[in-house]
């Protein structure tokens, strides 16, 4: 496929956003493993959802302005507002740390998060291939890989509600780390509708 120059711009913003939700979940993984500044670390990753809202408002603007596309227009759009969910979905279990006033993090917060950091760093990868796609196979072993970190999230997931549920008394605890884990797969599911819309571009454009 013959990509006229202006046809970049999107390859551009899908690697951007990319490069901003890895920086998000290494962010929200910091928030986990050093929870003595939870205020100022919600805040970066606020400021990096912010960065993120902006780059999906630009691609809106440019599939307006724009007469031919790469790609289809539903695709693109469908593309960066899925990317944009997933770190919707960081920033909300970051502010959840921070209001939630959590100190003490379970070893499963922490392998949910690194799966999550390994998805976005697959995400990342795949978009970055879709400006030639002169390799769909690269393209779809980052797919099926974001596929596999979001099953592992999942068994990660029961395993801690099942923990969670058997020791903890507090019932308040357990509605906040319910929510909590639950944010987190969440958010590992929307990277896997991402590598699924990144399947189907490959499909219908090598």
């Amino acid at each position: 496929m013959r990509l006229l120059p202006h046809d970049q711009t999107f390859f551009s913003f899908f690697e951007q956003h990319g490069r901003k939700l890895v920086e998000g979940c290494r962010a929200l993984l910091g928030m986990i493993e050093d929870p003595r500044a939870l205020e100022s670390q919600a805040q970066r990753v606020t400021q990096i959802e912010h960065e993120c809202d902006e780059i999906t408002h630009a691609v809106v603007e440019s599939l307006h302005k724009t007469f031919i596309t790469p790609l289809d227009r539903n695709d693109i759009h469908t593309l960066i507002t899925r990317m944009d969910d997933v770190m919707d979905l960081i920033e909300a279990a970051a502010d959840r740390f921070f209001l939630y006033e959590i100190t003490v993090m379970p070893a499963e917060a922490g392998d949910m998060t690194r799966c999550l950091l390994l998805s976005a760093e697959h995400v990342l990868a795949a978009v970055g291939e879709l400006r030639e796609m002169k390799k769909p196979d690269r393209i779809f072993q980052h797919c099926i890989e974001i596929n596999r970190q979001e099953n592992v999230t999942d068994k990660i997931l029961r395993g801690a509600l099942a923990r969670l549920f058997r020791e903890e008394k507090n019932p308040v605890e357990i509605i906040k780390w319910k929510e909590l884990y639950e944010t987190l797969e969440s958010a590992t599911d929307r990277c896997e509708d991402v590598a699924n819309i990144i399947e189907g571009v490959v499909l219908e454009n090598s």
